[in-house]
């Protein structure tokens, strides 16, 4: 347990509230003594949720180590949630707003390769292979973090005015083939509907990002993301005789180029986005021509035009290919996850707490990312706030994202705490002080 090297963190946070308002001083320091405390505990936790990583709607282990938290807790709980998620509800003693707060759970497909003493061995079966599990994404963090707040919260109950709905979530990388999940399978089921927020608040760590540091993106920070299966006939011949076959493995090679033709020439340069080609598969021996290439890939865009536009050009190069090379294709096009947009007005509202905690030198503007967040969903339903929590250790290094090495510091987890904890407060509080 690394809990030693997160005091000096929180010493010099607290520097950030002098000559505050006494309201605002006196809940800081609350929340502050209650990060002191409970630290170690909720680091404990990590490493344990760490070291027994579940894949997509798989949690069951980490919802019922959620669940059980939230109970000791005295909240009220619900489970089985989008399959595996779990729903906390803190009724504070004073009227207010509801507002809502996001972890998600699930791990990886993807085997550790870090230092830890607490890193993740297990494997288990995806897709038909054996695999390595885990938090290569830094959800145990997010969870811990989440629990954290929730014991804070509980604590000063009596003087929380209103109500707070923890979500935690699973499937957030997204559910196995052939099931539902998600952000969006929660929605689905009526999680807004009686325990409707006004606002929804979400953080994720930042591998390019120091511990002792926070940021956002204003506006649309995370790109949808669109998935696509492509199948490209053909007719199989031997390969010594290509007159004879209706070559697909030609055609797909004309169409991974191709394809790439509407980044380049169909959109303005000013306009971001990706498509991707990350699989591709077809043929049993070297020489025969198959009867059937496939392919996967993903499109990640910020603006629905663009996002059309994209999928339409698709169809007409995979078209124009095929009926050229006498073939045929079909294409499975699936929206996995809206844009995630941080709501201007809540931003701007929410800034200063975090300016206030971190001090404003260590609250950063981040460039928008083409990687997904299924917190969109939640954000689209309600004003969302999505920011990211700086993880890496000074003098360290870590892997991306969804890599062997990522790796998130313990020293970042009572930070997410403050901040986290100070941005419910002052939100159910009305207007942060510094406005």
């Amino acid at each position: 347990m690394k809990s030693p090297r997160t005091l000096p963190w929180l010493g010099a946070l607290a520097l950030a509230a002098v000559a505050l308002p006494a309201a605002a001083q006196g809940n800081d320091a609350a929340v502050a003594a209650a990060v002191d405390r409970l630290s170690p505990r909720i680091i404990e936790i990590r490493h344990d949720l760490h070291q027994n990583p579940e894949l997509s709607n798989r949690e069951t282990r980490t919802a019922g180590v959620v669940a059980a938290h939230l109970r000791s807790l005295g909240m009220e709980v619900r489970t089985g949630v989008a399959h595996t998620g779990v729903i906390g509800i803190l009724r504070g003693g004073r009227p207010g707003p509801t507002i809502a707060v996001r972890a998600d759970m699930d791990a990886l497909p993807v085997t550790e390769d870090t230092p830890y003493p607490w890193k993740s061995t297990v494997r288990t079966e995806y897709l038909g292979n054996q695999v390595g599990v885990s938090h290569a994404c830094g959800h145990d963090v997010h969870t811990a973090v989440q629990m954290g707040v929730a014991s804070i919260l509980a604590g000063m109950k009596q003087d929380v005015a209103g109500t707070i709905v923890f979500i935690f979530q699973p499937a957030e990388e997204g559910s196995p083939p052939g099931e539902q999940g998600g952000a969006k399978l929660m929605l689905d089921e009526g999680l807004f509907r009686d325990l409707r927020p006004e606002a929804v608040i979400g953080l994720h760590t930042f591998a390019q990002m120091p511990v002792g540091q926070v940021g956002y993106t204003p506006g649309p920070a995370m790109a949808a993301a669109d998935r696509f299966i492509i199948r490209i006939h053909g007719r199989q011949a031997h390969g010594a005789s290509p007159h004879l076959a209706i070559d697909p493995v030609v055609m797909a090679s004309q169409a991974v180029l191709a394809l790439q033709t509407i980044r380049s020439r169909n959109l303005s340069p000013f306009e971001p986005s990706v498509l991707t080609i990350g699989l591709i598969r077809g043929g049993e021996r070297n020489n025969i021509i198959p009867e059937q290439v496939e392919m996967h890939g993903t499109v990640r865009t910020f603006d629905p035009r663009t996002q059309e536009e994209v999928e339409r050009r698709m169809r007409e190069i995979l078209d124009g290919i095929t009926r050229a090379g006498g073939g045929t294709y079909e294409m499975q096009y699936e929206k996995q996850t809206p844009v995630t947009v941080n709501n201007p007005e809540l931003s701007a509202r929410l800034r200063p707490t975090m300016e206030r905690i971190m001090g404003a030198q260590n609250v950063v503007n981040v460039a928008p990312t083409t990687g997904a967040e299924d917190f969109g969903f939640f954000a689209n339903a309600v004003p969302g706030f999505f920011y990211r929590l700086g993880t890496v250790a000074p003098g360290t290094t870590s892997g991306d994202h969804h890599t062997p090495t990522f790796m998130a510091d313990d020293a970042s987890i009572p930070i997410g705490m403050r901040v986290m904890t100070g941005l419910v407060l002052d939100y159910l509080g009305g207007a942060p002080s510094g406005r």
